[in-house]
């Protein structure tokens, strides 16, 4: 019993010892790509005394089962097992061999998508035992990336198909890769991924379009992200089409006797034209006319015979395609103005500026009559009762014109058969100045006044003959005596 308890005293010692004496330290992860190098760091601590070190094990965990990758053993020296021999070696090869064997680092090189595993450093030591630690390798593998167009030359046929015109591949990568494209072309990308046997992917994306004279020369960028890096790879689309085709020379002006008129046949293609021939509809080309490539030089001067139809036709290697022109003669030039847009711009500029003057001038007129009748109003506000001007006299209805009449709406017409019509002047009217009435423009309030008193005089009409008025309607004779009203105006 007593053998029994100090068994168990001692073991507790060495597991005392083992947590506070001695320990492996490593890595808890490590990684690196393909074909690289890479150290898995191993370091024992001892205890002081130290315990002695027997042998130290790197084992390879993959899939539950382990694999003796390297072992040091003080008596029987360093050993590489299979298949690690040729890439695998000890750090501190010369320390192992003086028998200090705190540092069992070992190092990979040229690392392969196999090595990828979990890695156990186990140190044996006496009396204390095994201890041991972990590190987890990771391998990576940068994928092959490249862009291909999927044929050099992509022809535009006449019914509108979807072509994939690109292909962007991101090969073996680990992780996978992420594909994008940049253009400006309208289309549409394809994706696909591939899982290789050791553990690699490809990605595959292409780029689908509809092939037209539009996306000829259009630049198509591929853009692989790997891990946060980022490649990109271009390429420009040569794209084949028909002939485009135009007809210029003709400006609408083609007058009688103009010189030096000319067509000439315009065509986008890819591949260029070859081939360009002309025709005139319902007839043929008239005898002055001289073709050279694509054209037509009329020589002398314009004649009716040049109206028609014009037609060039384009050939290519893709294609055969037409442009057509009207072309009618006028007798005289027809008027040509100064660039409209222009005119419409300056037009529009002056009319802009007419309208803000207009506005303002307005503006200041309506401001300065305002600020006119203020001060005016203000005058008169401030002048004496006996000195403010009376108030005009009301306007007179058309029924009140036969009770309240002027000197003005009195005359008096004489007809003779034998002269002209001739006009009187008026004499000055006549007002009673009683001094118990007053008139109009007194300022006199409530004076009482009644309605006009019309008096009535006798006048020698020989002295109104000699002097005739532009107010008559007519004139006198000599010695006729006429009545003469006068108005006695009354206010109320």
């Amino acid at each position: 019993m007593e053998l029994f308890a100090g068994m168990l005293a001692f073991l507790l010692w060495l597991q005392v010892q083992a947590v506070h004496g001695q320990s492996v330290q490593m890595d808890s992860s490590k990684s690196g790509f393909v074909g690289t190098q890479v150290e898995l760091r191993c370091i024992f601590v001892n205890s002081n005394p130290p315990v002695k070190i027997s042998q130290v094990t790197w084992q390879k965990l993959s899939n539950g089962t382990k694999q003796n990758v390297a072992t040091a053993n003080p008596t029987l020296g360093v050993s590489i097992l299979s298949p690690f021999k040729e890439r695998v070696g000890f750090k501190q090869a010369a320390a192992l061999q003086r028998h200090q064997m705190e540092d069992t680092t070992i190092v990979f090189s040229n690392l392969q998508l196999s090595d990828e595993a979990a890695y156990i450093c186990e140190y044996t030591t006496f009396p204390a035992g095994n201890r041991e630690n972990m590190v987890n390798l990771t391998v990576f593998a940068r994928p092959m990336t490249r862009m291909t167009l999927t044929s050099p030359t992509i022809v535009a046929r006449g019914k509108k198909r979807n072509m994939t015109v690109a292909t962007c591949t991101s090969a073996n990568g680990k992780p996978p890769s992420t594909i994008k494209w940049s253009t400006l072309l309208k289309g549409e990308a394809t994706l696909q991924e591939t899982r290789n046997p050791n553990g690699t992917v490809t990605v595959r994306s292409s780029y689908v379009v509809v092939p037209s004279r539009e996306t000829h020369k259009q630049k198509l960028t591929c853009i692989v992200t790997y891990r946060g890096e980022r490649i990109t790879d271009s390429v420009v689309l040569n794209v084949q089409y028909e002939p485009e085709v135009k007809i210029e020379g003709f400006d609408g002006n083609w007058y009688l006797n103009r010189q030096n008129v000319q067509l000439t046949c315009r065509a986008d293609a890819n591949p260029p034209v070859t081939i360009y021939q002309w025709k005139l509809l319902n007839g043929s080309l008239p005898s002055n006319v001289e073709i050279k490539n694509n054209t037509l030089f009329f020589k002398g001067p314009v004649t009716y015979d040049l109206a028609g139809t014009y037609v060039c036709v384009a050939i290519n290697g893709i294609g055969t395609r037409t442009g057509v022109v009207d072309v009618n003669i006028t007798e005289k030039p027809m008027p040509q103005g100064p660039p409209g847009g222009v005119i419409g711009i300056l037009g529009g500029v002056v009319a802009i500026g007419l309208i803000i003057g207009v506005a303002v001038t307005v503006f200041m007129v309506h401001r300065r009559q305002q600020k006119t009748r203020t001060e005016t109003d203000n005058d008169l506000t401030d002048l004496p009762p006996a000195h403010k001007p009376a108030p005009p006299p009301p306007k007179k209805k058309n029924s009140d014109m036969k009770g309240h009449l002027t000197s003005d709406d009195i005359q008096v017409v004489h007809l003779d058969k034998d002269e002209e019509m001739q006009k009187l002047p008026l004499q000055p009217p006549y007002y009673d100045m009683a001094p118990s009435e007053s008139t109009p423009f007194t300022d006199k309030p409530n004076s009482g006044h009644k309605d006009c008193d019309v008096q009535y005089a006798e006048l020698d009409t020989a002295a109104l003959a000699s002097s005739p008025s532009p107010r008559s309607s007519a004139h006198t004779g000599p010695g006729d005596l006429v009545e003469y009203a006068t108005i006695q105006p009354s206010s109320h």
